[in-house]
């Protein structure tokens, strides 16, 4: 089925909404979990890019993100859905579940940006907002895509990674850091209006990268699955990127949690 913007992969089943990290396109962000959760369990997977990411022609805010797929997900009749987020994706899926609790049956969170650290958010904020300023400039735009390019790279190296998710990997290195810039912006507020407190307590996992626990992230992560009441997954050697460097996992922790719903 294709719709606006959207594909629903799969005629029937627990449906589940894919938000990719960053300002990515989620068509191919995830390789091989689409085609995974439609085979076993039986899944509908929503593929959308919101507006503001993507291949969406809209502009779009990232503090209008919840709406919009709120009634993204009222429009289909679907919800709740299973809500499975990378990244900035991942931040989006917790504020789902926060603004719309009622339009979410799960979480599962990868490596997600620490939207409940407002610190880390700011910091993260002013610098893509330094990058995508500097991209403008026509002397440092060949620097700044250089760089990352460079992380890119550092991350893959002595990699055994599935063809399929070297080429996203390789996707990412080409990002589109204006386009990342906006997707990024305001993030610092919402991180400083969140309150871990009251977020609604619904069946999550939450993979973190394999870090040091006095990270930052880290600590962060480890306060956002107390709040949830989430469990946590880390595998050895996974990076920020653990959809694609650990696939297989990433695939069946997404699959335990559907399937204990």
């Amino acid at each position: 089925m294709q719709l606006d913007n959207v594909k629903i992969h799969g005629d029937s089943g627990p449906p589940v909404l894919l938000l990719p990290g960053g300002a990515e396109s989620c068509d191919g962000f995830f390789p091989g979990i689409v085609e995974g959760l439609v085979t076993d369990p039986g899944c509908r997977v929503i593929v959308h890019d919101r507006p503001g990411t993507g291949t969406s022609s809209e502009p779009g805010r990232l503090a209008d993100a919840t709406a919009h797929l709120h009634a993204l997900i009222n429009e289909l009749g679907l919800g709740p859905v299973v809500v499975v987020g990378q990244s900035l994706g991942g931040a989006v899926a917790l504020l789902l579940a926060d603004d719309h609790p009622e339009s979410v049956a799960g979480l599962v969170l990868i490596d997600p940006t620490p939207i409940n650290d407002p610190r880390s958010c700011a910091r993260i904020e002013r610098l893509t907002s330094t990058l995508a300023s500097l991209g403008k400039l026509p002397v440092l735009r060949s620097l700044v895509a250089a760089t990352f390019r460079a992380a890119v790279a550092r991350s893959t190296r002595n990699r055994t990674l599935r063809p399929d998710c070297a080429a996203v990997f390789e996707r990412t290195a080409h990002l589109d850091i204006a386009q990342l810039g906006h997707a990024v912006h305001g993030l610092a507020d919402l991180s400083a209006a969140l309150d871990e407190s009251t977020l609604p307590v619904v069946p999550a996992i939450l993979i973190t990268a394999d870090r040091k626990p006095a990270a930052p992230v880290a600590q962060a992560h480890a306060r956002l699955a107390v709040a949830l009441n989430a469990t946590i997954e880390s595998w050895p050697t996974a990076d920020h990127n653990a959809h694609l460097t650990h696939p297989d996992e990433t695939l069946a922790t997404i699959r335990s949690l559907i399937t204990n719903l």
